[in-house]
């Protein structure tokens, strides 16, 4: 080595796994390291410590850098240093210290490592030893990747636990305090309110005893992680995709739903709410979304609402689309109030069975609640802050006790699915026989407010077609429901327990029939024996054409058809298929004293074995 004197600086480094894994200290570095200078003869200038920082690419190193501007500043010449890879383990990072070394005559002695920098040998060997230390990182990152991924599908995601997420040991699970709020927060956005409006209905209420920002909500919509699904590295140049690694919060359905809802800007939905069909309707001619505009009339107080395009100078009266699929609009409304609204929440209650869950999460607030009593006891907290951390434990035990309360009422209501398919019999049959008590107690489409029909329609509506008739005017071609709705309906439909309106032809013409999908015979016999609770109901069978639409059948001339079903799995083979129906007399008579209790009871479902024989004989015991 050059005979100049050595002024040197000491650099000491150690990362959490360093210290894991060779038990080196920054002390035991340092009082090796001045032995080392006292052997040959080296001036000491100054010592640079860096504690708990890997020397990976990228990393900022403050005493490394200061101990460079000190080499440029010719204060030292020489670094002391335990090992090589104290400095750095990237090939790539090394070439840049030994230039940096070169420029400014300084040099460099490790005490483990015969590393000479003044000479090309000394140089080779250094640049050795530093392609076998990189390789151990790139081999020790492969290992922890393939760790990382395997605690990562078992639900342990490295990340900070979000909002609506709890800690059960190292895995991710829903907490029943705070999910709900996520929820929540998906509707609301999925109904068309901004991250601006969510955040301010937040703070009114005070949810979760915190500030809201609207990007905070805009962060927490856009989080795969409430759909069970994780990226890891999602700020990295190849981040990871994981699906299905913790129970989710929402629907996939549902978390697609408000990214496309993103797309929709919005903002723009609350701002002009009164526009029913605004972001669902596209010129059939160039694509582009239609906008909306409006004209009020004086003379007689009254808005006129129409859709056009700018570019091809056409529009469409609001009125008329809402004309088009009224039949439609009446129908999801009907859905809305009895299934979506009552039915489905208090199935997915039972289903879910929470309260296990629920039960031991108070317990835990509850020994958080003693844990805490006894810290200010023992003066570990001030009363004020014994006052705040109180009252938010409980304020959470509170939600806890009244979320079992609500779990208790569920499981005493002991509803199934057939009671949505009785539901929605009872309504259709007490629209025939009670039309003037129907429409004074149920709600019906021309009830609702402008505001209250958007938000219909935005829930369940995704877009509308429109086409050019002979005349070159739009008009409406077809209706397309948004998935979250779809998904919930469908499953209903396939398994029996819900109707949808499809096109028929008979001795009266063309119109449209309800139409449920099979139900076993026990069910179907069940289901007519408590109709007969409240009203004469008829059943009779008959054969329906697929491709005709045509249905034959009996009827009393003054009946009306409640619904028709298939009397076995339809097979897609044949175009015919054998076909029940039940229907009702177009008169007021009903099996109950009080026709009030018709729009809001239903019968229970406690048939007799005596009932089931009679009923299971068929049709002649059901004419």
């Amino acid at each position: 080595m050059n005979e100049e004197k050595k002024i040197c600086g000491i650099y000491t480094r150690v990362s959490t796994e360093d210290q894991a894994r060779e038990g080196f200290s920054l002390l035991e570095q340092k009082e090796r390291l001045e032995a080392m200078c006292k052997y040959k003869g080296y001036e000491i200038y100054d010592y640079y410590e860096d504690a708990g920082i890997s020397a990976k690419t990228g990393n900022k190193r403050p005493e490394f850098d200061r101990m460079l501007e000190d080499i440029k500043r010719k204060k030292i010449n020489t670094i002391v240093t335990l090992k090589l890879d104290r400095l750095t383990r990237s090939v790539y990072d090394w070439e840049n210290i030994m230039k940096f070394l070169e420029e400014h005559n300084a040099y460099l002695d490790c005490a483990n490592d015969e590393i000479n920098t003044t000479n090309a040998n000394g140089k080779l060997v250094s640049r050795l030893l530093m392609s076998v230390s990189q390789n151990e990182i790139e081999r020790t990152s492969e290992r922890t990747k393939v760790g990382l991924a395997g605690a990562i599908k078992n639900g342990n995601i490295p990340n900070q636990t979000p909002l609506g997420f709890k800690r059960d040991g190292k895995k991710l699970v829903p907490n029943p305090l705070t999910k709900d709020i996520i929820v929540r927060m998906y509707q609301l956005y999925f109904e068309g309110n901004s991250y601006q409006k969510i955040a301010n209905i937040f703070n009114e209420e005070n949810v979760a005893n915190k500030k809201w920002r609207d990007n905070t909500i805009l962060e927490m919509i856009e989080n795969p992680l409430y759909k069970g699904d994780f990226i890891h590295g999602k700020k990295t140049n190849n981040p990871i995709y994981y699906e299905n690694v913790v129970e989710p919060i929402v629907s996939k359905e549902m978390w697609e739903s408000c990214q496309v809802q993103k797309k929709k800007n919005s903002r723009n939905y609350m701002r002009i709410k009164e526009y029913l069909f605004l972001q669902k309707l596209k010129c059939p001619k160039c694509g582009r979304i239609m906008g909306g505009k409006a004209t009020y009339k004086k003379k007689n107080d009254t808005t006129y609402y129409y859709y056009g395009c700018e570019k091809c100078k056409n529009n469409i009266k609001e009125d008329k689309i809402e004309e088009s699929i009224i039949h439609l609009l009446s129908d999801i409304l009907e859905y809305d109030s009895v299934v979506n609204e009552f039915f489905l929440p208090m199935l997915k209650t039972k289903l879910e069975n929470p309260k296990v869950e629920l039960s031991k999460e108070l317990k835990v607030q509850e020994m958080k609640k003693e844990r805490i009593r006894n810290a200010y006891i023992n003066n570990a907290f001030t009363l004020e802050e014994y006052k705040k951390e109180t009252e938010i434990i409980e304020n959470n035990i509170k939600i806890l006790e009244r979320k079992i309360l609500e779990t208790d009422q569920v499981e005493d209501l002991r509803f199934t699915k057939e009671d949505i398919l009785i539901k929605r019999d009872i309504d259709f049959i007490n629209k025939i026989k009670l039309p003037n008590l129907y429409n004074q107690i149920v709600i019906t489409w021309k009830d609702l407010t402008r505001e209250e029909k958007a938000k219909i329609i935005m829930n369940y509506i995704e877009n509308i077609t429109l086409r050019l008739d002979m005349n070159g005017n739009y008009v409406v071609d077809n209706l397309n429901f948004r998935s979250t709705f779809y998904k919930d309906f469908k499953e209903l439909f396939d398994e029996g327990y819900i109707d949808w309106k499809i096109p028929k032809v008979d001795m009266n013409g063309v119109g449209y029939v309800r139409y449920s999908n099979y139900l076993p015979e026990e069910k179907v016999c069940e289901h007519i024996m408590r109709l007969r609770e409240f009203y004469d109901v008829y059943y009779y069978e008959g054969v329906f054409d697929f491709e005709t639409k045509r249905f034959d059948s009996k009827k009393y001339d003054d009946a009306e058809v409640v619904r028709i079903f298939p009397l076995e799995k339809i097979n897609q083979e044949k175009t015919t298929i054998s076909m029940g129906m039940i229907s009702v007399k177009k008169d007021s008579e009903t099996r109950v004293e009080n026709e009030e209790e018709l729009f809001d009871t239903i019968p229970p479902d406690n048939i007799t074995s005596n009932e089931y024989i009679i009923a299971s004989q068929g049709q002649q015991c059901c004419s």
